[in-house]
């Protein structure tokens, strides 16, 4: 059974529906704190594309769609992008309902309170020409026309509602003179009707029979009424399930991908024989480690621990026990600690605290201070965990050390700062090697608290994907880390690594290597004396930019006219196009639409504010330069169509439509013109042996394939295949090679040719690049990692040569979606400027075309034998 993106993709092209263009409707009115990510713009291009396109099998009405998304993917920012685009497209109602009224006051938080650090939408909505609000209503039967308008509710208050309706309550006539949104959160759990195959008790049938169909008859109230549902959990491998969802399917996007792209936290799982107290110390001093770690990049970030019991009365009394503890603690008690404990990374905190002054004494005063009464929050009952919700929520900003809890913070928990899970019971469900509810429910919990807690050590790193995947020893990789303690079980860990696995929390299998410099290449010139030149990334202020993109004034724009003409056709009769002969076209110049209509437009459209204009288009003077001059609006052109006889005269009102529909579409290209940054054609040296240093290695390995290792790593004639003994070729300055497929290939490339190169030049030396240093685009400050960079030093002793050549090897999967790389590496010999150090050595700067073994052979080696020629 197709997936509805499947169909899409089938029916409208991929390439097509990745080139969509999202709106300003949507990028303007999202909070710009937050950014959209790309796998979040690929969403809303799948939604964009099935609203605005026809394609073979889209329904005429009763849109229901479902997206399918990681827990930490951002569902809620999603839901509001879609509201923007919704309202655009008529909707003003929208009821949100969800299982939990804990997710309902975050979500209200979200959606309404500005204030909240959370909040989803920028500061002023603009949307058209309209300043939009965002009201809360209690039900439909008069909201307002210009405004967003939002009903919350559970679904089982939504169902009790509609079942028993009273005054001034929503019912079930709401839905029928008007169109809804309905958005439904967690939506896996409206789904029992659905499994009635599924082994589930009487009452749960019945209960959950009962909201579905509520759904249902709400959703089914009015043909256009729309049913976006958002969920993590939907098991497609239900035939139940599937039937109903796949047709829907319009975004699947599963936690394994979300964390194999780097947008959560890596997990690790340490046990420890140790009783409860000494356990949770022990998390107690990888936080303050954090905290420290944190304080040291200027984040003030606190990070939280999470003490989970099996039972209520057992949380209760590890709460009271615990601040006991605490009062109590002392130096003694720490200096035992890390004596007992051999993990490496509590050790590694250990020794920051001893290298940094902190005595064992003084540390267990600042745990005292930490981790006193008023930072821990006990959330334990149902009543605690809603009062309570709005503290958990805010977790990154309150100040809160430590969460006590049961397991009533398993759903709708976003707080990013979680770093510590204890679980302080040693009990296991799981039987005949099945894993147990108890061991998930423990796993999806990890996930929940895997959301990664963003920050950047430098500006050109990204904020919210992991930074040092591969780079283990690093100092902040310990930022990137959620450690779940739990006491020496094997069985357990074993079943609960499993689990893991199988929501795609980790990785199936990882592997830690050690790549080292060889000692050989440390007594050369090159290590000891040599440099690299890099270009920096500068803040791009546009003062080059002198008018409109000139791909926008180039285009012939095409508008059509509003005509007004109604028709009525049969349902199910096929409706004729109308005639060619009825249609007229007319090229036009913005100019010639009448200045005074040009005023109007741009007064009506809030974007168009100078001072707006001001930060697209620093060089312009004047709003009347705007709309005169060549540079800018005057020289555009438009095609106008319409109906016969209207195209030749347009009346004041036609012109104002049509300078309204390209002011619109000018505003989109100008607000994702989102540059902050260029990159510097001046490259400044930098010294070898501080740029290049050995490293420990962390590969994960997925369905199968290793990461970074590629082909060669899993199959053994492969690995023979691609086989270099790098230990013996001095020319490569690392003792081993830790990549795919084609960059093994360029390796063997390198040999081969070896010989020929050694026969030009004096030295020849080939360094992969394991995160050591980036480039910068010239245009846009795109960082960019080179994989190797090959040093060749010419043989004329009285006037050396030193190239320095960027090498990128590339699947044929990325040879299209990269080619802005190769670009720009096919630019630096031009446009890239050395500073010449000293008067007999002369440094040269080159970027070749991507090496790949089954396309790009002829022009790799063409600029190859050009590189050599110049020797």
């Amino acid at each position: 059974m197709a997936n509805l993106y499947d169909a899409m993709q089938r029916e409208l092209g991929t390439r097509n529906i990745e080139r969509t263009p999202i709106p300003l409707d949507i990028t303007q009115n999202l909070n710009p704190r937050f950014g959209i990510r790309p796998y979040q713009e690929r969403a809303l291009r799948y939604f964009i594309s099935y609203w605005d396109e026809d394609f073979d099998g889209k329904p005429r009405g009763f849109h229901q769609l479902l997206f399918l998304m990681a827990t930490g993917s951002g569902k809620t920012f999603l839901m509001a992008a879609c509201m923007a685009h919704l309202y655009a497209k008529g909707y003003r109602n929208f009821l949100f309902f969800v299982n939990s009224a804990n997710i309902i006051n975050k979500t209200r938080e979200n959606f309404l309170n500005a204030a909240s650090p959370k909040y989803l939408f920028a500061p002023s909505i603009i949307i058209g020409d309209k300043r939009v609000s965002i009201r809360e209503v209690d039900n439909f039967a008069a909201t307002s026309p210009h405004d967003i308008n939002i009903l919350f509710t559970t679904i089982q208050g939504l169902h009790t509602t509609i079942l028993n309706p009273r005054e001034n309550g929503l019912t079930l006539d709401d839905f029928q003179g008007q169109r809804v949104v309905l958005i439904s959160d967690e939506a896996h759990h409206i789904n029992v009707d659905t499994k009635m195959g599924a082994p589930v008790s009487q009452d749960d049938l019945f209960e959950s029979l009962s909201w579905e169909s509520t759904v249902m008859r709400i959703f089914q109230a009015n043909p256009a009424n729309v049913l976006l549902e958002f969920t993590a959990t939907v098991d497609l491998s239900d035939p139940e399930l599937a039937r109903k969802y796949r047709p829907r399917l319009l975004v699947d996007y599963p936690l394994r991908e979300f964390r194999r792209d780097g947008y959560s936290k890596e997990v690790k799982v340490l046990q420890a024989d140790l009783e409860p107290w000494p356990r949770a110390l022990q998390a107690l001093v990888l936080s303050q480690y954090r905290r420290k770690v944190f304080e040291h990049l200027g984040k003030g970030f606190l990070p939280v621990v999470l003490m989970k019991s099996k039972t209520i009365a057992e949380s209760k009394a590890f709460f009271q026990l615990f601040q006991q503890h605490i009062r109590l603690l002392d130096g003694s008690q720490l200096a035992q600690l890390a004596t007992q404990c051999t993990d490496a990374t509590v050790q590694k905190a250990f020794t920051y605290f001893q290298d940094n002054g902190i005595t064992p004494d003084n540390l267990a005063m600042e745990l005292r201070e930490d981790f006193s009464p008023d930072k821990l929050l006990e959330v334990n009952s149902k009543e605690e965990s809603e009062a309570k919700q709005l503290l958990v929520n805010s977790m990154e900003t309150n100040g809160l050390r430590v969460v006590f809890a049961v397991d009533k913070l398993n759903e709708g928990w976003d707080v990013l700062n979680l770093y510590d899970i204890v679980r302080l019971y040693n009990t296991r469900d799981g039987k005949a090697n099945a894993i147990g509810k108890t061991t998930m429910s423990e796993a999806q919990l990890i996930g929940r608290g895997a959301r990664y807690c963003p920050f950047q050590a430098s500006s050109e790193q990204p904020m919210y994907l992991r930074k040092y995947d591969h780079d283990v020893d690093h100092e902040y990789r310990v930022l990137e880390e959620l450690y779940y303690h739990c006491a020496h079980n094997p069985k357990y860990v074993q079943e609960l690594q499993t689990a893991l696995t199988v929501l795609g929390i980790k990785a199936p299998q990882t592997r830690t290597v050690q790549m080292n410099l060889k000692p050989s290449f440390k007594d050369t010139p090159l290590y000891k004396a040599g440099f690299i030149f890099l270009n920096e990334r500068l803040p791009y202020a546009r003062e080059d930019v002198q008018g409109l993109p000139e791909n926008f004034v180039q285009t012939v724009h095409t508008v059509s006219l509003r005509t007004g003409v109604t028709r009525t056709t049969l349902a199910f009769e096929e409706s004729a196009a109308s005639s060619a002969t009825d249609i007229e076209r007319k090229d036009y110049t913005m100019a010639e639409l009448d200045l005074a209509v040009l005023r109007k437009a741009v007064q009506r459209i809030e974007f168009y504010e100078f001072a707006t204009l001001r930060r697209h288009l620093p060089n312009l003077t004047s709003l009347h330069q705007f709309l005169t001059s060549p540079q800018y609006l005057a020289s555009i052109k438009v095609e106008v169509s319409g109906m016969r006889g209207m195209v030749a005269h347009l009346d004041a009102d036609q012109r104002l439509d049509v300078v309204m529909q390209v002011l619109h579409k000018l505003a989109d290209v100008l607000a994702s013109d989102k540059r902050d940054f260029k990159g510097s054609r001046e490259f400044k040296p930098r010294m070898v042996k501080e740029v290049f240093t050995s490293k420990v290695l962390n590969f994960n390995r997925e369905g199968g394939e290793d990461q970074e290792f590629g082909r060669s790593m899993n199959n053994p004639a492969e690995s023979s295949a691609y086989h270099v003994d790098l230990s013996k070729r001095d020319w490569y300055v690392f003792d081993d090679c830790f990549g795919t497929s084609e960059e093994k290939l360029l390796i063997q490339y390198v040999e081969k040719r070896y010989q020929e190169l050694s026969a030009v030049y004096a030295h020849v030396y080939l360094i992969r690049n394991e995160k050591h240093f980036k480039v910068y685009t010239f245009e846009d400050g795109r960082p960019m990692e080179p994989d190797f960079v090959l040093f060749l030093q010419g043989k004329d002793p009285r006037n050396t040569r030193h190239w320095q050549v960027f090498l990128e090897p590339k699947g044929q999967h990325l040879l299209r979606t990269d080619e802005w790389k190769e670009r720009f590496l096919c630019s630096l010999k031009d446009q890239g400027v050395i500073e010449q150090l000293m008067e007999n050595r002369q440094y040269v700067l080159w970027g070749l075309p991507f090496f790949n073994s089954v396309e790009r052979m002829p022009a790799f080696e063409a600029a190859m034998r050009n590189l050599q020629a110049e020797a």
